[in-house]
């Protein structure tokens, strides 16, 4: 898939030892102080599309991406919370963006790490959320609903997928709860994408999401005395 823009961020001058990653629309993120004025969309869904999930070890011919989990992740909060703000839906989709150039590590390695990998990690979806104008920081409801939706996911990843059995991803994950028979249903036939084929569907939800947000702008400034 071509990146629909080229744009070459300037290197700053003596800016000391590289904390940058260039990225294929020419943009270099500085991974120490990220701004949002170097967040591509079109970066993120081609990164997160080739990130695996639970380290590559799912079964498939392609790796279970970051991509392929946010968008189960965005629909799960769709299934559970019907009628939520498309911010907040949109917020769902993003919510391991940061994974595009940081990674997906095991929650197991992530507490093992001495640096403050959640003071980093936050710092980063902080700046992709005030890019795509969201709230730097989301409501605590709004976090809680994404983060059961996120072990949701993560129960049928793991064993559809993973290779654990029900009782050790109840043990992780918890019980899933509050979900339609027809969601079940496709949540326990997962089937890893292709890289290609996962970044269109990312990119293609994104797109739908944040045009449903610009809609509902338009309709509050309309609204306002």
């Amino acid at each position: 898939m071509r990146i629909a823009r080229k744009i070459e961020t300037p290197v700053r001058p003596n800016a000391g030892a590289r904390a940058w990653q260039r990225m294929l629309s020419g943009r270099r993120l500085d991974l120490l102080n990220p701004s949002p004025l170097d967040i591509e969309i079109e970066d993120i869904a081609h990164g997160l599309a080739r990130v695996a999930r639970w380290n590559g070890q799912t079964e498939g011919e392609h790796a279970f991406s970051v991509a392929q989990h946010s968008l189960l992740v965005e629909t799960i909060v769709g299934a559970l919370e019907p009628g939520l703000d498309a911010r907040f839906r949109l917020a769902a989709l993003i919510h391991d963006a940061p994974e595009y150039v940081i990674g997906d590590l095991i929650s197991p390695f992530k507490a093992a790490l001495s640096l403050d990998y959640k003071a980093f990690e936050a710092k980063l979806l902080s700046a992709i959320h005030v890019r795509f104008s969201l709230p730097a920081e989301l409501p605590a409801e709004i976090t809680r609903l994404i983060k059961r939706a996120d072990k949701i996911a993560a129960y049928y990843e793991a064993t559809v997928l993973a290779g654990f059995s029900r009782e050790e991803a109840r043990r992780f994950f918890g019980q899933p709860r509050g979900l339609s028979p027809a969601l079940v249903t496709a949540l326990s036939n997962l089937r890893p994408l292709a890289p290609t084929e996962g970044e269109a569907s990312f990119l293609k939800r994104f797109k739908q999401l944040n045009a449903q947000c610009g809609s509902a702008a338009k309709a509050r400034q309309a609204t306002r005395p």
